[in-house]
């Protein structure tokens, strides 16, 4: 008989000895017709073969073994044809430990398998067979489960199949109803062909609306996910001082979008992030490098040309600045974008910039649980800390998109064709910043500013540095951004050496005293520019007209003292570097040269806290002994704060009982304060840059607001403005014959 037609050897116990020799009187059998293959392979029934693969594979139970005897001697041979095999059933324990081995190491090595059958009793062999036999059962399994999941899809396709059969059947046509071709459009088709005809209207309705207000149609962007119903906003909240420079109309003639203008405004801000990303990657020719290669121009002809479809043509008597800028700064990009979103965290982080900033209304809040996609209508106004430079006041959209893994950008875009005002001054073409992911929590943050402004109303000794785009341009907001998050890692350190004396250890404390610092800042910028989002009347006829004297009433504000609060600032330019006059006026040996309410005495700092790498970057409490012993020593609470662009020197006289307070961790907003101080930027001549090795001058800054009376009904005093204007005067006079002398 062929060999072909034999039954496999494993079929055939009686046939094989212990040691793997055929039994040639059982195949001379065969051969006589005694034990014929074909019916022994009739004779097993299919249920036999599947026991025996199960045996076979099942590990849980026992294991096979291919021979009778491991290591046995021909002696132990049995010769008899029709004895069964013999099966070695493992104990639950070695099979436990086979298993749990299997899972770390399916293949096991020699001496592994000495070492595994050492531990359980078993021989090297044996633990070979049996990782081969659950190696076999594995594979089985998961081709078991393959391939029902193919037949699951092939069931699911041919139901799919016979429903589109059916559809064509009965598919008619959207023209004339009659029956339509085999194969020439389906039910789903029809629907999708109709929406998007409507959908199509639509955007042309849309870019209608836009080509009215903006002169041409707008490119044609998938709206972005339905918006969230409005959220009301009250303007009567904060009263808005009287106006100076003539600014102050647009926000308060801003209201929420209606829902019309909404789906302008997605498409508007959809294009503004597509320019944004652009502006940000994208070199020569549309960034030119200046001369000393510090710095980026815009190339506003390729901008135009690179650009058509934006928010319309410069408005006449407008100038534009452009800038852009790349740092790294220490901070997760997540709470980057978090913090750009949150209108609130934004204005705080970025209190020497942004004077007010409100939510108007959220179109979208972002999906999967993030602020991609967020978009919200926003109104904010940016300041520099001088009198002398008008605010900028914007109305604009503000859009969140994650562009890849770790990638977010954030971009806005003015509204001002939206609705049109006369009192527009300021434009806001897409900017914003570009945030890629770094190692150990840092982010690569480049910003992008694009504004057109009227900038008339800017005086001679600021219209340098206004005009380089460094007063309102992307360098400031980077460098400020680096400093504030900086000042946020101070906020977090835990491993504060306890070594060095007057450092703050206190972990509360620190927070405290930090928080104090952060308001005391806020409130001097609110008093110090010439913005009119803060409660502040201006003061005509003071008698300086290179003073600007403002009054305010404080009444049931737990953070300021109560009664009238009078508010004096004047700006003028020093031939010294920025740098100089910073150290100059936060050194406390030096006070006692400028500053008069000490009355000539010594200053001591008693405690500080580190807040940046440059040592000027520091919140200080100081104490004043007053050569008078009639009076009681003093405590100031200063901050001092400096980057590439400009610096601050900010301070407050506080009650001695709250500090202890705040210092031990407590509520540091009951803490009233009447902050005082210096704003220091460079003058525009050297590239903007606050350094010490610049040649050009500074421009300073001088600020006081001084309670004239507790009592806030009481009329203004006589004479009270008179005596803040020979104050800031006489100061200034202090300064500029110190530094001079310094200088000399």
């Amino acid at each position: 008989m062929p060999a072909g037609v034999m039954i496999p050897a494993r079929n055939m116990p009686s046939m094989i000895t212990s040691n793997g020799n055929i039994m040639f009187q059982q195949r001379n059998n065969m051969m006589e017709g005694q034990l014929h293959p074909l019916e022994m392979t009739q004779n097993t029934s299919e249920s036999e073969f599947a026991r025996t693969r199960d045996e076979e594979f099942d590990s849980t139970n026992k294991s096979v073994s291919e021979n009778h005897e491991l290591g046995g001697s021909g002696d132990d041979q049995d010769p008899r044809p029709n004895k069964k095999k013999r099966y070695h059933r493992h104990t639950q324990h070695q099979i436990q430990e086979m298993e749990a081995f299997f899972k770390e190491c399916p293949h096991p090595d020699d001496k592994q398998r000495k070492e595994l059958g050492r531990e359980l009793g078993l021989e090297p062999l044996q633990i070979k067979f049996w990782f081969q036999n659950k190696r076999t059962q594995m594979k089985t399994q998961h081709e078991r489960h393959e391939n029902t999941h193919l037949r699951t899809e092939n069931e699911k396709l041919r139901a799919d199949n016979m429903r589109f059969r059916e559809a064509l059947s009965t598919a008619s046509c959207p023209n004339c109803g009659g029956p339509t071709v085999v194969g020439q459009m389906s039910i789903d088709e029809h629907h999708l062909r109709l929406e998007n005809a409507r959908l199509r209207e639509e955007i042309d309705r849309i870019s209608a609306i836009a080509a009215k207000y903006v002169g041409k149609p707008l490119a044609n962007f998938p709206l972005l996910s339905s918006p969230v119903p409005s959220r009301p906003f009250d303007f009567g909240a904060q009263p808005v001082s009287e106006e100076m420079y003539g600014v102050g109309d647009l926000l308060r003639s801003i209201s929420a979008p209606s829902e019309a203008d909404k789906p302008m405004i997605i498409e508007l801000a959809v294009a503004a992030m597509e320019e944004l990303i652009r502006m940000a990657q994208m070199d020569e020719p549309l960034w030119m490098a200046s001369l000393d290669g510090s710095t980026y121009v815009l190339n506003e002809e390729e901008y135009i040309r690179t650009f058509p479809n934006g928010i319309g043509p410069k408005p006449t008597g407008f100038k534009s600045e452009a800038s852009r800028e790349t740092t790294v700064v220490i901070m997760n990009h997540i709470n980057l974008v978090e913090i750009l979103i949150d209108v609130h965290q934004w204005s705080t982080l970025f209190s020497g910039i942004v004077s007010k900033a409100s939510t108007l209304d959220v179109l979208s809040t972002g999906v999967a649980g993030n602020y991609n996609g967020a978009l919200q209508v926003m109104t904010a106004e940016f300041q520099v800390p001088s009198p002398l430079v008008p605010s900028r006041e914007s109305y604009y959209v503000r859009y969140c998109k994650q562009h890849a893994e770790g990638t977010w950008a954030v971009v806005d875009v003015s509204l001002d064709n939206i609705r049109p005002s006369p009192t527009v001054r300021c434009r806001r073409r897409p900017s914003g910043c570009l945030i890629q992911e770094m190692p150990n929590g840092y982010s690569k943050v480049t910003w992008v500013e694009h504004v057109e402004v009227d900038d008339r109303g800017v005086h001679s000794l600021y219209k340098q540095l206004v005009s380089s785009s460094h007063a309102f341009g992307a360098r400031r907001w980077v460098a400020t951004l680096d400093r504030q998050c900086e000042r946020l890692a101070s906020i977090l350190a835990s491993n504060i050496p306890a070594g060095e004396v007057g450092v703050i250890t206190n972990q509360d404390g620190r927070k405290s005293m930090l928080k104090l610092a952060e308001r005391m800042v806020i409130s001097f910028c609110g008093g110090v520019s010439a913005s009119t989002a803060h409660t502040w009347t201006t003061l005509s006829g003071t008698g300086a007209d290179d003073v600007r004297v403002m009054t305010r009433k404080s009444i049931d504000d737990p953070g300021r003292p109560p009664g009238i609060v009078l508010s004096a600032a004047t700006s003028f330019w020093l031939p010294v570097s920025p740098k100089r006059v910073f150290d100059f006026l936060r050194d406390e040996n030096y006070r006692s040269e400028w500053d008069i309410l000490s009355n000539g005495g010594a200053v001591q700092e008693m405690a500080h806290i580190a807040n940046g790498r440059d040592p000027g970057n520091c919140v200080s409490l100081l104490r004043v002994n007053s050569a008078n012993s009639s009076q009681s020593n003093m405590l100031i609470l200063q901050e001092s704060c400096t980057d590439s662009t400009g610096s601050f020197v900010i301070y407050a006289p506080v009650d001695i009982v709250a500090m202890n307070v705040v210092l031990n961790g407590g509520d540091p907003d009951y803490v009233a304060l009447l902050p005082s101080g210096f704003a220091i930027l460079p003058d525009g001549t050297d590239g903007g840059i606050a350094d010490a090795g610049g040649s050009g001058g500074s421009l300073l800054t001088v600020a006081f607001q001084i309670l004239v009376d507790s009592v806030p009904t009481a009329k203004l005093p006589l004479g009270s403005v008179a005596t803040v204007n020979n104050l800031i005067a006489c100061t200034v006079e202090r300064i500029k014959a110190s530094l001079s002398c310094d200088n000399a």
